[in-house]
């Protein structure tokens, strides 16, 4: 997951392979209220780990749920309440998680009037701009005590109530259609709370938006035990003696609106014999925005399905633009906005009114930073208008702290139809978290790019200059891969010493080298190295494997045996590369070259402190000698000499902290950016 204030993306020219999706967030949340409100244990497989299903699991604990990991099947184990309180008072903070806030209120206000007790839910400050009006108002003629502690119409809210309440449900409950289907999923989802005594009825005013959401609702609420009766879109009934039961196991399919950014993928750059398939959702899907993949046809996408699985290739080519009533398919239809950047002619999307009202005002945003990457858009009440750019202008994306805009917009960087490739930025990456917190390392592990156009940072010097801590510290905050090109020689040399090949036989070692059955971590085990198997990330570290990779690094055939490997690390959306000769052999054309150094006598006293932290003991006289030693040895040796390349900016960091030093190459970076300040 990226906490970093901006993500670079290069220019992408193409995809391939297999994505798995991450469950759908519809789905998680209301299977984990039902399994929360239902009696008996039920076990959640593929449940999707987010922001939003994190405080919809912290408001069940809170509200007296048993959640935890089912050791045997490793599925999330949730023993619900079956409908009565064990807890009368609680605050909910809720984030910015519609799918949690809205029924989590209703339900709430129902067992608060029936039960007694007070919660107050409230989030972030966008869920305070989000209405939940009409929820209230549906609320309030039953009986349900809501007491709005901001701005009328909105959250957050304090629901209270009295034990013994009755709530009032001799007539049809009445609940407003046309802004969001989220009101009328709270209150289907809430009422069989009270349904002992009789059948409820709900009645939607105006035009139901979003209805396939609506469709997954009462296919959950099925599987829990409640057979809503459904007439047309108008009218609900909740039978008498409605009950939640646990079905015991539950499987949650893969997110269909996260696989319309795939399908958009597969569409723009799945070309030649390439295909890229999308695994989790398919043609057995209960999401309405499986229909998405209508839309990517109608606009040429080439998609095959299956139970589960899609598989997509560009078709016809530029795409064409259409115009779609995307009412049935509120949030994959940002992904067709997108799709219009590759489009023949204009792509109007209709029937979007609710985009107001989501995470931001997406209809705004979305023609906001589609003309920032040089598309003409017109936008309206309840419809956009795109146009693909007849110039495409590297763009910082702003994201407003919605997922759907970060993700929706990285397929601009697959640009252009015509004219110069350039770079794309997505500010603040991680919000992406909400929904599909690997968004970026799905992409990247998919997409392909011209090596000269991936971004390369070199971080050279002499030994203990720190190099190797700044390298890493600046891919991280980049989101960078790493090439840590000392590691190669250091493993070089442990090969070397297990097979005891002499130093000096130059072709034994480059043998070595060219063999080298190395692993770096990444993930959970970010930092560490394997070498035949076996992990030496300690070893690395000795001064032995320092001194014997000095050795083996002065022979031209080692070094050239390590050059394509070094090469293969160059990968989107970008490298930092530290060694002795980054910026000067290995990628000379990177974007920016620093040569770090510090004195000897600072070297040295890093590392005595490095070896006494660690109970070695060391003279600082000797280990200054040696570290003046190696320098002589690495700029004089005939091949690739230590030395700063003739553009590198050079930073010594004797009085620095890796702080400073990191705050001056980013600033650097900055410079070197076609976006400005903007991050």
């Amino acid at each position: 997951m990226y906490r970093i204030p901006f993500l670079d993306l290069p220019p992408l020219a193409g995809a391939a392979g297999t994505v798995r999706l991450p469950g759908s967030k519809s789905i998680s949340n209301r299977v984990l209220l039902l399994a929360g409100l239902a009696e008996g244990r039920t076990l959640v497989h593929e449940l999707l780990a987010s922001d939003d299903t994190a405080v919809m699991l912290d408001a069940l604990r809170a509200l007296g749920c048993t959640v935890e990991q089912d050791s045997a099947s490793g599925a999330l184990a949730v023993t619900g309440i079956g409908g009565r309180l064990p807890v009368h008072a609680a605050r909910l903070y809720l984030g910015n998680a519609g799918t949690a806030m809205r029924p989590l209120a209703a339900a709430l206000a129902v067992l608060a009037t029936l039960q007694g007790g007070e919660f107050e839910l409230s989030g972030v400050a966008r869920m305070h701009e989000r209405p939940i009006g009409d929820l209230v108002a549906a609320l309030r003629p039953l009986g349900c005590t809501i007491d709005e502690l901001g701005t009328p119409g909105y959250p957050p809210l304090r629901l209270r109530g009295t034990a013994g309440g009755r709530l009032a449900l001799e007539r049809a409950i009445r609940v407003r259609g046309d802004v969001s289907s989220q009101f009328l999923t709270a209150l289907l989802l809430a009422l069989p709370l009270a349904a002992d005594a009789q059948d409820i009825v709900v009645e939607v005013d105006g035009e139901l938006i979003s209805k396939p959401y609506v469709e997954i609702t009462l296919n959950l609420l099925a599987r829990f035990g409640i057979a809503v009766r459904r007439e047309g879109w108008q009218r609900f009934t909740i039978p008498q003696g409605s009950r939640y039961r646990t079905p015991g196991t539950i499987h949650v399919e893969g997110d269909a609106s996260s696989a319309s950014y795939f399908v958009a993928l597969g569409a723009i750059a799945a070309t030649g014999g390439d295909v890229l398939r999308i695994e989790g959702v398919g043609s057995d899907s209960i999401q309405g925005d499986i229909r998405f993949v209508e839309a990517a046809q109608a606009m040429g996408a080439d998609v095959r399905t299956g139970p589960g699985w899609l598989e997509v290739r560009r078709g016809r080519w530029p795409l064409q633009g259409i115009t779609l009533d995307a009412n049935h398919i509120p949030d994959a239809a940002m992904t067709l906005a997108a799709m219009a950047l590759y489009a023949e002619g204009p792509t109007r999307i209709e029937g979007i009114a609710s985009w107001r009202v989501k995470e931001t005002d997406r209809i705004a945003a979305m023609a906001a930073e589609l003309r920032r990457v040089g598309a003409s858009v017109v936008e309206g009440a309840d419809f956009i208008e795109v146009s693909a750019p007849e110039t495409w202008l590297p763009a910082a994306i702003r994201t407003y702290d919605d997922h759907r805009m970060a993700m929706c917009l990285s397929l601009a960087a697959f640009n252009p139809t015509v004219g110069a490739r350039v770079p794309l930025r997505i500010l603040e990456p991680h919000c992406v978290a909400k929904t599909f917190p690997d968004y970026f390392e799905a992409l990247f592990a998919l997409a392909k790019a011209d090596p000269a156009d991936i971004p390369v940072i070199t971080v050279d010097g002499p030994t203990a200059s720190g190099k190797g801590t700044l390298a890493a510290e600046i891919a991280a905050a980049l989101g960078y891969g790493l090439l840590d090109s000392g590691a190669l020689y250091r493993a070089t040399g442990i090969a070397a010493m297990w097979d005891g090949v002499s130093p000096d036989d130059e072709a034994a070692l480059a043998t070595l080298a060219e063999g080298l059955d190395l692993r770096f971590g990444d993930g959970a085990d970010a930092g560490r190295t394997w070498l035949r198997g076996r992990d030496i990330t300690d070893e690395l570290r000795l001064e032995t494997s320092g001194l014997m990779a000095s050795r083996v690094s002065a022979w031209p055939a080692v070094r050239a045996a390590l050059h394509a490997l070094q090469l293969s690390f160059r990968r989107a959306p970008g490298l930092v590369a530290d060694g002795r000769d980054m910026g000067t052999v290995i990628f000379p054309d990177a974007a920016l070259k620093v040569f770090l150094t510090a004195s000897a006598q600072e070297r040295a006293a890093r590392r005595h402190k490095q070896l006494i932290s660690k109970g070695i003991s060391a003279s600082l006289a000797d280990l200054r000698a040696d570290l003046e030693a190696r320098d002589l040895r690495d700029r004089s040796r005939s091949v690739s000499p230590l030395k700063p390349a003739e553009d590198a900016l050079m930073l010594d960091n004797s009085a620095l902290s890796i702080e400073d030093s990191v705050a001056q190459v980013l600033a650097w970076w900055q410079q070197r950016r076609p976006f400005g300040h903007s991050a």
